[in-house]
């Protein structure tokens, strides 16, 4: 880029809430999945998965930021070819997550803020020993869980949990329930989103393990919400 972007848009739910508090006079629209801060009012250009490219445009922004996960290549492709530049994000561990988030900040005139810091302080502790062994489903019907190579599973081994389908070939299997059950994990992790598992709706399929439900917010957001995760995913695990 020429210059320092001074219109952003974000497709990205958790560096909407980093931009939004490191630097809220940059940030000119959002996703509709884009919650925090609370309060956030800024002009909002559809779902994360499928924004309106002819909304985002219409609010000039100079800078978009997306992730590879999260959003499509066509999207990103078709706003880049109308002279957006667009800065595609991929962590897929914690230390990735927070350099990348250095960079993304220094880049908008906000290195290192206070946040930042207090995120590597809080994580700075080693994982408990020994490990418990997880299975960690994100979504059901069918049953997906999380896989190698992921920032959750990252995020969960730095609190002591193993995920066993850490070594399967794809990053988000597709395991039949017998297969996960044939695994003999400790604990099953259920996150609330992006399936919002529930008491009611999860725990029944696996029968005589116990099932933690924990916040995906903090599970899976890499932002400003990584100060409180290890408190809140640590209290949750405890079974």
């Amino acid at each position: 880029m020429e210059r320092p972007p001074r219109r952003v848009v974000s497709l990205v739910p958790s560096l909407t809430e980093a931009i939004a508090l490191s630097t809220p006079d940059l940030l000119a629209g959002a996703t509709d999945y884009c919650t925090h801060p609370p309060g956030l009012d800024v002009p909002r250009v559809g779902g994360s998965k499928y924004p309106s490219v002819d909304r985002v445009l219409a609010l000039a922004p100079d800078l978009v930021v997306a992730n590879a996960e999260e959003n499509r290549r066509e999207d990103v492709e078709a706003l880049r070819a109308a002279g957006v530049a667009v800065w595609v994000t991929y962590p897929r561990t914690l230390d990735e997550a927070l350099a990348s988030l250095a960079r993304l900040l220094a880049a908008l005139g906000a290195p290192d803020p206070p946040w930042l810091g207090e995120t590597r302080a809080a994580w700075a502790r080693p994982a408990p020993a020994p490990p418990r062994r997880a299975v960690v489903p994100v979504w059901r019907r069918p049953w997906v869980v999380l896989g190698r190579d992921t920032f959750a599973g990252d995020v969960l081994r730095r609190l002591g949990v193993h995920n066993l389908y850490d070594d399967a070939p794809d990053r988000y299997p597709r395991p039949p329930l017998a297969e996960i059950l044939a695994r003999d994990p400790e604990v099953v992790v259920l996150p609330d989103e992006p399936y919002a598992f529930t008491t009611d709706d999860g725990p029944e399929a696996f029968p005589g393990v116990p099932c933690v439900l924990v916040s995906g917010r903090h599970l899976t957001w890499y932002g400003p919400s990584l100060v409180e995760a290890r408190a809140v995913l640590e209290s949750q695990l405890r079974v």
